[in-house]
């Protein structure tokens, strides 16, 4: 089986000189952040339980546990990579079912998705701080025979770490924005060496080969499997039926024209709020859902939102007894891709002009369902993607800004047979990555 552990291996000097500097700033860059980080974690609930995880302290009872089997290790960070790593496990698990899959997270939100999923062969817990003497800690009470890491998160003391011990190392779903791919490449005198330590890399569309090659990893070692994000979303359960029941107690029908905001970022929410007056005009029902990137911010947007005149609900105060309302703020994470369900059409944020930090979030998600999907001009963070689902024929819409998002909005919501064709397209458009989720399995399992 691929996922053995290997005879143990040194690391090369370069690395070891990569590592000495990263073992020199890491303390300062980690005390700067935290105040930040902490704060994070006070609002969604951190210090609650298992706090002591982080610093490689677990249970009696979890020790027990983690002894009495072998272990895959897929480390994944927040919500949507948790996603993509329980797919990943079931499918590891489907192929060798003797296989036990410790599955950690950064975020709050991300280990609430992965306890959900928790059985006797799927242990959820909380990433480790990425010090040395605390990673040292964990691979000893693991022992993995596979560190899997999700999409982007390389830490180099966890991986050298895995390199010394001889555990194989795997980045799968490997994403790279611009942003830090120029970062890596600027800084690649010292980048390149850890990346040379990762045993395999998954990207999901072929011209992501050369761009990690640009970064270090031997072209040997890239493999392109496909997203396991746009990967069979009709084999996860729905919760369309459950929302549909909800926001009938806000006066949403089954044939209310619905905009889905997703992961947006301020300004976006109020731009799209502004436009709804307008958008009335020509379809007098249609209703807006903002599901913000930040959860946390929702108190605040029901202030903003409110301010403008709006009768505004927040997810989770939906009750029988709530006000026909005209704008859902979703404050409840994880469910991006069930309203996505609901939509008729999708704008997808963190792409108009104005946000703090722009790149896009990832308009796949609604793509894959089949949903007309629009965004902003900035959405480097996606921009293979992006190209892609822009190609003749156009299957997402990009707009340069509010007037012309307005303009977009309009022509799809008084011409339904418009949007359907483009979400049709969409589907198609993202056929190749059907099997990702089995062929990055298999790889891993050595049976490729």
């Amino acid at each position: 089986m691929e996922s053995a552990t290997r005879p143990t291996s040194a690391i090369p000097d370069d690395a070891a000189r990569s590592l000495r500097v990263y073992n020199l700033f890491f303390p300062l860059a980690f005390a700067a952040l935290l105040p930040g980080v902490l704060t994070r974690m006070f609002r969604r609930g951190g210090f609650r339980t298992k706090f002591g995880q982080r610093l490689g302290r677990f249970s009696v009872v979890e020790r027990d546990r983690l002894k009495k089997r072998p272990w895959i290790w897929i480390h994944s960070i927040s919500v949507g990579e948790t996603f993509i790593a329980l797919k990943l496990a079931r499918s590891l698990h489907d192929i060798d079912p003797g296989a036990g899959i410790v599955l950690s997270t950064t975020t709050t939100t991300g280990f609430a998705e992965a306890e959900k999923a928790a059985s006797d062969w799927l242990l959820p817990i909380y990433n480790p701080i990425d010090s040395k003497r605390i990673v040292r800690r964990v691979l000893n009470l693991i022992r993995p025979q596979h560190l899997i890491l999700i999409e982007g998160e390389v830490w180099p003391n966890l991986v050298s770490q895995c390199r010394q011990r001889g555990v194989p190392v795997s980045l799968v779903n490997a994403r790279l924005s611009p942003r830090s791919e120029s970062r890596f490449l600027k800084f690649k005198e010292w980048t390149r060496p850890i990346f040379r330590l990762l045993d395999r890399i998954s990207v999901p569309e072929p011209e992501d080969v050369e761009r990690w090659q640009a970064l270090g990893v031997d072209k040997e070692r890239i493999h392109c499997t496909g997203s396991i994000k746009f990967d069979n979303p009709s084999a996860v359960l729905s919760r369309e039926p459950e929302f549909r029941e909800l926001v009938a107690h806000i006066g949403i029908r089954d044939d209310t024209p619905i905009i889905v905001a997703g992961s947006t970022w301020a300004p976006e929410e109020k731009i799209l709020a502004q436009l709804l007056p307008k958008l009335r005009r020509l379809v007098p029902n249609c209703f807006l859902i903002v599901v913000p990137r930040h959860v946390e911010r929702s108190t605040e947007l029901h202030h903003e939102l409110t301010a403008l005149g709006f009768t505004v609900v927040r997810r989770s105060h939906v009750s029988r007894t709530s006000p026909r309302a005209d704008i859902l703020i979703v404050d409840t994470t994880g469910e991006l891709r069930d309203w996505y369900a609901l939509a008729n059409v999708v704008f997808v944020g963190k792409s108009l002009p104005g946000v703090a930090e722009v790149g896009g979030q990832n308009p796949a998600e609604s793509a894959v369902l089949g949903k007309p999907t629009i965004f902003g001009p900035h959405m480097e963070n996606f921009s293979a993607l992006v190209a892609h689902l822009l190609r003749e024929p156009a299957s997402a819409i990009q707009v340069p800004d509010a007037e012309i998002l307005l303009l977009v909005l309009q022509q799809l919501l008084t011409d339904p047979s418009q949007g359907q064709e483009l979400g049709q397209r969409a589907q198609t458009a993202l056929v190749a990555h059907a099997g990702a989720t089995q062929r990055t399995a298999a790889l891993l399992l050595g049976q490729e």
